[in-house]
């Protein structure tokens, strides 16, 4: 290299000194606002930062301004005149043309000038910086001070001393190298070389096809042409070299020009920065994406179904929207532990995106929720939800798959509620809520299942949130009451009664347990419910045992499965028992067949501890759930009620007539009373009565009615 290559010039305007790294080229991109990373870079390159705040005329300074200038915070005036004071009178001109060229948008502020340091130095700055516009008026100023003082004197270094130059390039750790016209090294530094893993004797002389490989030189040879035509060229590449691994570099390319105007070569000027590209990575991943699945999270969620919304108005298509739920993970989650429920969203996750095309999007909204966008599916809205419907069921199978934890092997299911869209002819918001109220009615239909949404659900919502906001009300102003039904023997005399809850709401009237009890399971509020059913339920057998022509009454008490495995029901059950003075003998509790599905084991451990304090157990609707005798054998059960869907059709139908005589015949075999619900005609009972059952409830006896009522039917009985 000969002495006309002035490569002190072109380090002084890279900031290069010999104690510090080359800084990013500025015209890379534009600066962040982000207060984070500005302060990392500016901290980086030993910048200061400074704003200036056009309408108030106020200047505000970082630390490291204060350092650059010379002053102190006390000695600041904070206004415009405190950097023009500054300023070299020589370069005031120049330096305020091009503030206001920033202010008027023409160009950003870039630009080189002197300051007069109070000690009497002068002083070289790089100054940089944007303007702010809102609805076109320009708003503040966001910028940073470079000291160069050190560039300019090394540039006098650098001038056409090889010997110096190499020595003093060898402790900067950006990479400089310079090539010649014909694409040849004619100078490298250390750091270029170290991060090529070469030595100057591998890479002097040597073509850079021969030095950087041909996948590389193939990248550049674009940018290399550019060069040579007398462009300055600013590059971010990623690359991979020998060790295969990927590295982000940011630099420069500097056509090195004669006097002639012939361009004998360039000097290449960069920085590693795969780091920071790597750090940038993980902070995007952590904004939009769920650390444990790795998909997309709510926030770029939106912002795919904004894209998504938008191509769908640009090209007619109908896209669609999927709301996934998984069914009881819940459950899951609490049997197995997190790291379980953990495990299964994951291997979720990754069978979601081996179902779907590459172009959908899938994301975890939270919890055990999903969310699935599918475009560009037909400009025919029946078409449309024909293949949504296709995919829908594809992810519900996909997810409807076993997965072990250890020993145990758990089956997942998914509810699955599907919107269809058209442009932006909806919001976003809109779209999520109708997605979720069909998922509401996939899970409201058994679970496992797929629904569109239909206007109607949106009317069914309302009128669900209205119910759920009053039942809150009618737990805090006990707006309920009982109703008893009585059971009877074969000669019609009253043995007992099922307390069945009625909610009489002041306004609405009397509300169907029907509409409110699901409600109340669904919502956890049914334990607030069923407590006070169970305490007025023992209050009023305390009452009857004061009498002695009603203490011979049994009450039966129906228990929700969120009521039984509470950890604390057994001490609840004896408390009210105590607090009341009823009878434990005379209190029935009612458990479903379909409450022994998951825990039997536990729940039979509750049913022995009540039973030994004399509390009975009846299990209703027995023969429509749990089939496994081996189970039934070891319940204590006091009584099994024959379903009333069996009762209903025994007579006309053979299969209903044939599971009543077996369960009656069980009852016998197990010592287990069998009682018979849903009676309304006397020919029921006659036939219950042949196949041996002799206990009985319904409307033909008595329908639900409130105690009084209930007391005067049991005296005439």
């Amino acid at each position: 290299m000969d002495g006309t290559v002035d490569m002190g010039k072109i380090l002084a305007e890279h900031g290069v000194q010999a104690d510090e790294e080359l800084p990013h080229p500025y015209k890379e991109q534009e600066l962040t606002s982000d207060s984070a990373l500005l302060a990392i870079t500016t901290q980086a390159i030993g910048a200061g930062t400074w704003h200036y705040c056009l309408d108030k005329g106020t200047l505000d300074w970082d630390d490291r301004m204060f350092q650059i200038y010379g002053i102190t915070r006390e000695q600041f005036t904070a206004a415009y005149e405190a950097w023009t004071n500054a300023v070299h009178p020589d370069d005031l001109v120049h330096a305020e043309a091009a503030l206001n060229d920033c202010i008027a948008g023409c160009n950003d502020f870039d630009t080189e000038f002197r300051i007069v340091h109070p000690n009497g130095q002068t002083r070289h700055l790089r100054g940089l910086g944007k303007t702010t516009f809102n609805k076109g008026v320009a708003q503040y100023i966001t910028g940073i001070n470079l000291d160069i003082t050190e560039h300019k004197q090394a540039e006098e270094v650098l001038q056409g001393n090889r010997q110096k130059l190499q020595l003093i390039t060898d402790n900067v750790p950006a990479f400089i190298a310079y090539i010649d016209s014909d694409l040849h090294y004619r100078f490298s530094n250390k750091s270029y070389e170290n991060w090529l893993g070469s030595s100057s004797k591998d890479v002097i002389g040597k073509h850079v096809k021969d030095v950087l490989g041909d996948v590389v030189y193939q990248i550049l040879k674009e940018r290399y042409a550019l060069v040579l035509s007398g462009e300055r060229v600013n590059f971010v590449y990623s690359l991979r070299f020998s060790d295969n691994k990927e590295h982000y570099i940011s630099g420069t390319f500097v056509p090195d020009i004669s006097d002639d105007g012939e361009v004998k070569g360039f000097f290449a000027l960069g920085t590693d920065i795969t780091e920071r590209k790597q750090a940038e990575e993980r902070i995007r991943k952590l904004a939009f994406y769920d650390p444990l699945t790795e998909l997309p999270n709510r926030t770029l969620f939106q912002d795919r179904l904004r894209q998504a919304m938008t191509a769908s108005g640009r090209d007619g298509r109908h896209g669609a929207l999927l709301l996934i739920d998984l069914d009881n993970f819940k459950t899951l989650n609490d049997t197995l532990g997190h790291a379980a429920g953990d495990k299964l969203l994951k291997s979720i996750a990754h069978r979601l995106k081996d179902t779907l095309r590459e172009g959908d999007t899938v994301s975890r909204l939270g919890g055990d929720e999903f969310m699935v966008i599918l475009q560009g599916l037909s400009t025919v809205k029946q078409d449309a939800a024909i293949v949504a419907g296709k995919v829908a069921e594809k992810v519900r199978l996909a997810i409807s798959q076993s997965d072990s934890f250890g020993s145990i092997s758990h089956h997942s299911t998914a509810s699955i509620g599907v919107t269809l869209f058209s442009g932006d002819e909806s919001n976003i918001d809109d779209l999520i809520k109708w997605a979720d109220l069909a998922m509401y009615k996939s899970k409201s239909c058994g679970r496992n299942t797929v629904h569109f949404f239909d206007p109607a659900m949106e009317t069914t919502l309302l009128k669900r949130i209205t119910l759920e906001a009053d039942l809150r009300v009618a737990i805090q102003e006990n707006q309920f009451l009982i109703h008893y039904q009585a059971q009877v023997d074969n000669e019609g005399r009253a043995t007992g009664a099922e307390a069945l809850v009625r909610w009489l709401h002041p306004e609405k009237g009397m509300i169907s347990p029907a509409d409110f009890i699901p409600l109340a399971e669904e919502t956890g509020q049914i334990l607030f419910v069923g407590q006070w059913v169970l305490e007025a339920a023992c209050a009023q057998l305390a009452e009857w045992a004061t009498r002695p022509e009603m203490a011979h009454l049994t009450i039966s008490v129906n228990v929700s499965a969120k009521q039984l495995m509470q950890k604390d029901f057994v001490d609840q059950v004896l408390a009210i028992l105590n607090d009341t003075g009823a009878n434990p003998e005379r209190l029935k509790l009612e458990l479903t067949e379909s409450m022994l599905v998951e825990n039997v084991e536990g729940i039979i451990e509750i049913m022995l501890t009540l039973k030994t304090k004399g509390v009975r157990f009846s299990l209703d609707d027995f023969g429509t759930g749990y089939s496994s005798l081996s189970y039934l054998s070891r319940l204590p059960l006091e009584q099994l009620k024959i379903d009333l869907s069996f009762v209903r059709d025994m007579l006309t139908d053979k299969n209903a007539a044939a599971i009543a005589k077996a369960i009656v015949g069980l009852g016998e075999s197990l010592d287990i009373e069998v009682i018979a619900e849903g009676i309304e005609t006397e020919s029921q009972q006659e036939f219950l009565a042949c196949l041996g059952c002799h206990r009985y409830q319904g409307y033909l006896f008595s329908r639900p009615i409130p105690v009084e009522e209930f007391e005067e039917f049991a005296m005439k009985a």
